[in-house]
This record gives structure tokens, sequence and C-alpha cells, in this order.
């Protein structure tokens, strides 16, 4: 099962300068043509059978921000460019025969969770589940040793061992560790005096955020650079820490009925021949230059042949 994290292929396009294209008027389509031409050389080399793709729509208005108002108040919300080709890259995902889903109320991230959930339940526990993204926060998702988080464009694989050897923990850990060490990229600070070294020696020790609390008279005597002030600091910081550790926490079951990928079955994430003639349609609605629409089209006949 493939599990594609789309805004990190979209934005990747849209601000990279080996990504340009523009309009037959002159406006910028580089992020849907950067997309298009992941998803097809992907579909191309990969030839999923199961596959779906999770697009943003929460940035500020999902319930983590509710919960935490500065919560990736770092990042800036798509001008009107941008948010056009947004809305053309979930056009354009049924039109390449895959099976999308985006949520005001939740990131890509627990769309990922609760299809891997789904996934997991439906299959007997016998799917491996790869999840396209180079996103370290979903290296939580990683369950079986077959479980990868794949970043497709650096061209690089990571299994449960890998996670545990590039950040000192278990995947599972990675909330209480993001809770405790904080995350710069989603503007979220750690506790104070505990860093990544810290973060991991005492989830060594304890397991959980929720371990370090109740063990905070055997922290201090840890061999650990500043040890005997970590209690009070924790103790003091304890209802920062647990909120952040939600904010980082992935949803993995969510059964809202008005959320399209709450119950999605793995029939609904089977993958299915492009349509040419719509893609063509998509292509001439959104102005694209011949040579560009002309370099997609082609792509596009090669993965149609192979579901042929």
């Amino acid at each position: 099962m493939f599990l594609v994290d789309a805004s990190i292929y979209i934005f990747q396009s849209h601000f990279s300068p080996y990504v340009e294209c523009f309009s037959e008027d002159g406006e910028e389509l580089s992020a849907i043509h950067g997309f298009s031409q992941f998803l097809l050389q992907f579909l191309r080399r990969v030839q999923p059978g199961h596959i779906g793709v999770a697009l943003d729509e929460s940035l500020f208005c999902g319930f983590r921000h509710e919960l935490c108002p500065n919560y990736k108040s770092n990042r800036e919300l798509p001008d009107d460019n941008l948010a056009m080709q947004l809305e053309a890259c979930a056009e354009l995902c049924p039109i390449l025969g895959l099976a999308s889903f985006s949520s005001k109320v939740y990131e890509a991230d627990d769309i990922i969770g609760t299809l891997a959930s789904r996934v997991r339940q439906q299959s007997g526990g016998k799917a491996a589940v790869h999840i396209i993204s180079k996103d370290k926060d979903l290296a939580q998702l990683l369950v079986t040793d077959a479980d990868c988080l794949w970043d497709y464009s650096g061209n690089r694989k990571r299994y449960i061992a890998d996670i545990v050897d590039e950040f000192g923990v278990q995947p599972a850990q990675f909330p209480d560790y993001l809770g405790l060490a904080g995350d710069s990229v989603d503007n979220i600070s750690g506790v104070p005096g505990v860093g990544p070294v810290k973060a991991r020696e005492l989830l060594r020790h304890f397991d959980s955020l929720e371990g370090v609390y109740l063990n905070l008279d055997k922290v201090g005597q840890l061999s650990l650079r500043g040890a005997q002030r970590l209690p009070s600091v924790l103790s003091e910081h304890q209802e920062l820490a647990e909120l952040r550790k939600t904010l980082a926490t992935i949803v993995c079951d969510v059964e809202d009925p008005d959320e399209g990928f709450a119950n999605a079955s793995l029939e609904e994430l089977s993958s299915s021949q492009p349509s040419l003639e719509s893609l063509e349609q998509f292509l001439v609605n959104y102005k694209f230059q011949d040579s560009d629409r002309g370099r997609i089209l082609s792509l596009a006949r090669q993965v149609a042949e192979l579901y042929s």
C-alpha cells in the first residue's frame, strides 16, 4: 500500500529553481507541472496496485490550530496563484486514476495515518505500508519491519531500524520525542534545556512522556549534564510538553462520516488507468503550452499502457 504526502512534492515543485512552467498567458504552473511529472513517473516505475494521495487543506483552520494558535504560525497562506495550483493538483489525482483525500480539520499526516490503519485492519495486518514523504514525523506510522518512509525524490527508504539509528528512538516514541525536544519546522518549541540528546536519553530510560513524568524523582539521578535541574524544569513545563506531544501525534482513528478518508476501503484505494482524454482537457483548461502539454501526455500514455 502506497500513501503519498502530496504537499511535499507540490511545494517542492513550486519553489524549485529547476522546475519552471508557465501558461500561455504567463501564469505560473510549476507546481501542477512538477506534481504531474512526479505522479506519472512514480506510477510508471512502481505500478502500485493500491495507492492513496493525501492533500493538505487545514493550514490555520485544523484542530491543532484550535489547540495552539501558534502551531505552524511560521507558515504563510498560499497566494492566489499557488491556491489555484493546489486546487488543480487535487483535480488531477482522479484523472490519473488515484484516490485522493483532503480535510479542513485534519492534516495530510492524519489522512495517511487513518488510511494506514484502515488498510492494516482490512488486510489482517498483512499489508506493508510505504509512505511517500521525507517528513520525519510520519515515521511514527511505521509498525512492521516491512513498512517504510520513502523519500522518493531523494531515493531513500527508511525502515524502523533506520529510524532508530538516525534518531535514537522507536517510531512509536516520536510524539514523545517531539513533545520534549520540540520541532522548529512546525514552530513547536521544546522543554527549555531538553534538546534531542536529553530527550533520547529520557525516553531510553522511561519509554514515554508519561513515563518521564511518573518518574521525575529518578530523572535527577541520570548521568546527564544538568540532570539535577531537569525535574523542576520538566515539572514547570509539563502542560506545554503534553500539548506538544498532542500536536505531534498523528491521528490514526478518524471516524467522522463527513471525512471521505475515514472509512476508505481497499477497493477505493485501487489504482486505475489514467483518463488520457480528461488529462488532455485538464491541460487545455489550465492553458499549458504545447511543449509542456506534450511531455505530460506522452508520459501519461506510457502509464496508461501499463494498465491496459
